[in-house]
This record gives C-alpha cells, sequence and structure tokens, in this order.
C-alpha cells in the first residue's frame, strides 16, 4: 500500500485525538447502560409495555434501493487480484475532484487491545408486557404442533379435514376461518375458497358432517376486525361469499391477536347454545402488529383455552432472527419498483441474530426454519397446528426456498415459552445478555445507532457532493470500527460462557456473532479505505447509456479483492475460520446456511455505477400500498 512520507500507511493511526474525544460521551453512555440495567430489573415482574426496543420500520424513511451483493465461488481464501478502473469516454463522470486531505482511517482498530469499558452505541433495555395473565401450560400431552412442514395448502386443509372428522366424532364443531386482509393475501383467499369445496366434500362423505353438524364462520382482520357471516353456516356457497368478501386493508397494520380473541368471543355464545366444540384456521402471511402481540398474545391464548378452541395455522416461515421481509411491487403508473415491508418473524420472542448485514438493515428473508413465535405458540398452546408453507413467493426480495435437515434442527428449537417468563430467564444468562445487548447496540432500526452504524450504500454522481459524502462516512466508520472490534474481544474473552452454554441454539448464536463481527470489521475498514482511493483515482463511466438509461448513483458492493492486504489478512483468515466451524459445528441449520452466505460475500468493496431509466411522472398517483 502507498505510504505517507513518515513511512507509515496513507491509512496509519491517526486516531488517538477521536479516542480522547469520545471518552467522555463513552463513560456517560455506560453510566446510562448501568442505570437502565437497574431499573429494568426493579421493573420485572411489575412490567412495562415493551420487550425490547421495537425494530419498528418508518416506510417514508425507507430507502428503496438495496445494497447489491456479489456472491462469490464457495471458498475460504480471499482473492488477491484487484481491478479498480473501468473504461470511460469524453464528458464521463469520475474526472479527477478538487484536493481533499487523506482520509484516515485507523490501522490499529485491527489489533486493539481490550482496554476499558465497551461502547454502546444504544443501551436500552427491552420490558416484559403490562397486564399479561400468567397461565400454567397444559399437561404435556394436550400440547399442539408448533410446526408441520407442507409443500402446499392442500396438505395442510388434508390434515385439518382429518382433525375436524376427529371432533366430529364426538360432537358437532364450528369452524371459523380468520382471514388476513393484507393485499399480499388476495391470491392465498381465492386458492383457499376453491379447495375448501374439497374439504367440505370430503368431510360430506360421512355421516359425520351431515346436515348442521359441520358449521362455518368467516371472520377477517387488518388494522380493524370484520365478521362476514351474519350467522355460522352450514351452506358452501355462504362460505365462498364470505371469503370473496374480505377486503384489502391498506393501512400496513395486522391486529391478528386481538382478532383471533374476538373471533372466539364472539362465536362463544352460539357454541354453548349449539353444544359444539370450536376450532379456529387462522389464514395469514404476516407476523402481525409488534404492539398488538407483544399486547394481546397471552390473552388470546386465554381466551382459546377456557373455550377449548384449538388454533391452526396456515402461515409463513419467518425470517431467521428478522422482523421483516420485502414484497418488491411495481408501480402501475410510473414504473418504479418499490419494496414493500411484511412483518414475518422473527421465530423468538426477542431477536437474538443481528439486524444489520454490516453496512445497513438487512434486506434479506433467510428461511428459519420455524414459523413466527407468535403463530407457533398460539397453536402449541392450544393443541393445534402451525402449518409451515415454505413455498416461495414469486416477489419476496432476496428469499430462497431451503428446507432445513429436520433432525439437525431438533436441538436448535425457539423457545416457546411466554415473553416475560424468557425474559427474566435471560436475565439469569451472562451469555443471553451479551449477545442480546451487542445486537441491540447494533439495531439499525434505532436513531441513534443508525447514525453510525447505517452506511451509505449509494453515493452522487456529481463529484463535489461525492466528495463531502465520503467524508462523513469515513468518520462514521471510525466510531463504528472501535465498537466493532471491542465487541469481538468481548465474545473472545468470555468464550466459556459459550462453552458452558447447554443450548445448541445459544452456542451457535454466539459462534455465528462472533465470525459475523470480525467480518464486518474488515468489510467497513475496507469501505473507508476503498472511499479515500476512489476519490484520488475515480472511476470514468458513461453519464447515459443507450437507450435511456442514465446514471443516477454508485453503488456498494462486496467483492473478493481487498485493498488493505497484511493489515486485515489475519483477522480475515479468522473470521473465515470461525465460519467454517458454525458449518461444522451446526450443519444443516440456518446458523450453518448464513454462514456460508457470509464467505460467499467477500471482504472487500467496490463502487458500481448503477444507471435507471426515466420514471414517468403522474398527478395524484396511486398510494404505494402498505401489506
Amino acid at each position: 500500500m502507498p505510504s505517507d512520507a513518515d513511512g507509515g500507511s496513507r491509512f496509519a493511526p491517526r486516531f488517538g485525538g477521536l479516542l480522547r474525544s469520545l471518552s467522555a460521551f463513552l463513560v456517560s453512555m455506560m453510566v446510562h447502560l448501568v442505570l437502565l440495567i437497574v431499573l429494568a430489573l426493579w421493573m420485572v415482574p411489575g412490567a412495562v409495555k415493551e420487550v425490547l426496543t421495537p425494530l419498528i420500520v418508518d416506510i417514508e424513511e425507507l430507502i428503496e434501493e438495496d445494497l447489491e451483493t456479489v456472491f462469490l465461488d464457495e471458498s475460504t481464501e480471499a482473492a488477491t487480484t484487484l481491478n479498480l478502473v473501468a473504461g470511460g469516454s469524453p464528458g464521463s463522470v469520475g474526472e479527477p475532484v478538487v484536493a481533499v486531505s487523506d482520509p484516515v482511517l485507523d490501522a490499529s482498530i485491527l489489533e486493539m487491545g481490550n482496554a476499558g469499558p465497551r461502547v454502546s452505541l444504544d443501551s436500552s433495555l427491552g420490558h416484559a408486557p403490562r397486564g399479561v395473565n400468567l397461565m400454567a401450560d397444559l399437561p404435556e400431552g394436550a400440547l399442539g404442533t408448533a410446526r408441520s412442514i407442507v409443500d402446499n395448502y392442500q396438505q395442510a386443509l388434508d390434515r385439518i379435514t382429518q382433525e375436524i372428522m376427529w371432533m366430529l366424532s364426538t360432537q358437532k364443531v364450528l369452524v371459523i376461518w380468520c382471514f388476513d386482509q393484507s393485499e399480499s393475501m388476495k391470491d392465498d383467499q381465492q386458492e383457499i375458497r376453491d379447495r375448501i369445496e374439497r374439504v367440505y366434500a370430503e368431510l360430506g362423505l360421512t355421516d359425520l358432517a351431515s346436515g348442521d353438524a359441520l358449521a362455518t364462520a368467516i371472520t377477517s382482520y387488518g388494522q380493524g376486525f370484520q365478521v362476514h357471516t351474519q350467522q355460522p353456516t352450514s351452506d358452501l356457497g355462504e362460505i365462498r361469499a364470505a371469503i370473496n368478501s374480505v377486503p384489502i386493508d391498506d393501512s400496513g397494520e395486522e391486529f391478528m391477536c386481538q382478532a383471533v380473541g374476538r373471533s372466539i368471543s364472539l362465536h362463544r355464545t352460539y357454541v354453548n347454545r349449539t353444544r359444539r366444540r370450536m376450532a379456529l384456521i387462522l389464514v395469514t402471511d404476516e407476523s402481525g402488529n409488534f404492539e398488538d402481540n407483544v399486547k394481546f398474545l397471552e390473552e388470546a391464548i386465554a381466551t382459546a383455552k377456557s373455550a377449548r378452541c384449538k388454533v391452526y395455522v396456515l402461515g409463513r416461515e419467518a425470517v431467521f432472527g428478522y422482523p421483516y421481509a420485502r414484497m418488491r411491487w411495481r408501480h402501475p403508473q410510473t414504473n418504479r419498483p418499490h419494496w414493500l415491508i411484511i412483518d414475518r418473524g422473527p421465530e423468538t420472542a426477542f431477536v437474538e441474530q443481528l439486524q444489520t448485514n454490516g453496512f445497513r438493515r438487512r434486506y434479506d428473508a433467510f428461511p428459519s426454519g420455524y414459523g413466527p413465535y407468535e403463530q407457533s405458540r398460539l397453536a402449541r398452546q392450544t393443541g393445534g397446528i402451525f402449518f409451515l408453507l415454505p413455498s416461495l413467493e414469486t416477489n419476496l426480495v432476496r428469499g430462497e426456498k431451503r428446507r432445513y435437515e429436520l433432525q439437525a434442527m431438533a436441538g436448535y428449537r425457539p423457545d416457546l415459552r411466554e415473553r416475560l417468563e424468557i425474559f427474566q430467564n435471560r436475565d439469569d444468562s451472562e451469555l443471553q445478555m451479551m449477545i442480546w445487548g451487542i445486537v441491540s447496540d447494533l439495531n439499525p432500526y434505532n436513531k441513534q445507532s443508525a447514525k453510525v452504524i447505517e452506511m451509505r450504500v449509494h453515493f452522487s454522481p456529481s463529484p463535489a457532493e461525492f466528495v463531502k459524502q465520503v467524508v462523513r462516512e469515513q468518520e462514521k466508520a471510525k466510531v463504528y470500527l472501535t465498537y466493532l472490534d471491542r465487541a469481538a474481544k468481548l465474545l473472545q474473552e468470555k468464550r466459556r460462557l459459550r462453552d458452558d452454554e447447554s443450548s445448541a441454539r445459544w452456542q451457535a448464536n454466539y459462534d455465528l456473532l462472533h465470525a459475523q463481527l470480525l467480518a464486518y470489521k474488515v468489510r467497513v475498514y475496507e469501505y473507508g479505505s476503498y472511499l479515500g482511493e476512489f476519490v484520488k483515482d475515480p472511476k470514468v463511466v458513461p453519464l447515459r447509456k443507450p437507450p435511456n438509461l442514465r446514471l443516477v448513483h454508485w453503488d456498494i458492493t462486496t467483492r473478493a479483492e481487498t485493498l488493505t492486504g497484511e493489515l486485515t489478512a489475519s483477522t480475515i483468515d479468522q473470521a473465515n475460520a470461525l465460519f467454517a466451524e458454525v458449518i461444522e459445528k451446526h450443519p444443516g441449520t440456518p446458523w450453518a446456511a448464513r454462514a456460508n452466505w457470509e464467505l460467499r460475500r467477500g471482504y472487500g468493496v467496490e463502487l458500481r455505477p448503477d444507471y435507471e431509466p426515466p420514471y414517468k411522472q403522474v398527478s395524484n398517483p396511486i398510494p404505494v400500498p402498505k401489506l
């Protein structure tokens, strides 16, 4: 790497001043962290509303473009070749710009000792929900199935048919179909409407379902709640018409737990009067509103238990350790693509994985192998079944169809106990508190943390603005690197906690997190170094390409080649070894799949030009839907 006149690297340490200037800030943050921990312990089990800092997105603020990732061959070896310059043409963007001082990043960050307290970018703690009624679990034999993997709706409906026939063998039955009103569910509703005839035809082949022995009600929910059958009916035509009447709710809200409780409560008088069993079939592709889930999940379970109502869920696979997935939607008038947010997880009561990909918030739909926590717990506690529909939706952004090895996943099941109990037990585990603390600190949905850890991945094509953006991002990278380094060293120092942990799931959480922190440290360092080199020797690319494309910005991508050479080589080797260890120790699981994904990303970064066509401007455009 080129060196300054003093013989040091161009990116050599000039970091001491920054650390000194941060010392007061860090002391203040640690004091606040201790106070928050004391307050959190004091409030449990009195409990307050939030379970943890909610990962709730303001869709208006969401950046639509994504960080592109270039996937490489299955290899743990970093490439050594480098190619930065693209061919240009007269009148191109990327001409040399006005001189600026060399961007300075501290190489010693990669080898820094662990002196001083660890940095906390966001020390906010989660709390347990207020007003939750504690209920003992039903006897083991009465618990339902938290995950039943099926390939399609027909397999799930065949199983539900068997369940209904079993209930009909003892008494009359009311089945309530409760539909999610989101736009993404319309195709699913139509498929169920078409297939439900077969279910009722099969049931009609037996004397058990003759007459009014089997009655059906249809409800739906979004931000509100509706009942679509004036009274429970055995008429198949009325049932189909009721399903067709389910509206589209464009609010983006799904108050699922309230809807389950209300569906059961509203039909309880009818069930008692006609001496029936009750079953509720929840049809949704989302996990529901976060606050509604926290406040009303246990209440919905208690309502179902008291009514002896089994809850069956036809749902989607939760995103691995992350609340969201995104659906690609193209505006019919402007033709501009949008990525719409879907609540699709996580599979646990609390997020256990990083919510960032190292540069910004995650944009993947990495499968977890399980359903969302609320729906899985609801089905299990009521003696029902959660049917996992792993089919890959056409427009799901960065989704993949993957079925993990069931035997391998046996030891990695999510904890489906009540949130309050999980919260209290987590406080007793130093390992879980440490991991959760780092995940919370690196939460890009916390506005304060985002100021540091959300790195810019789209840069202006204007040379002057580009330079300003680079300087700002490099300053952020310095602080971010400090935290990543100290967090990684903290995990290394506490390795004994991992070795003493009996849960394979929490061992895997530790292993993957440790490897990711090291990998992200290298990539952020490469990010700052590459931007500095690009300012001095920019690529030259045309402003326009045929037929009507124009350069809109430069996009950061990952690649195999690195600029920092020996400065990062040992850290890359260590990260590769840790990722390989995750794959070896946790084969056939999402942790191994995620580790393999991280390996394939590479450790270097690169700017690539992004061209787009002009989008049509319209007056009074159709609003972007909220799923």
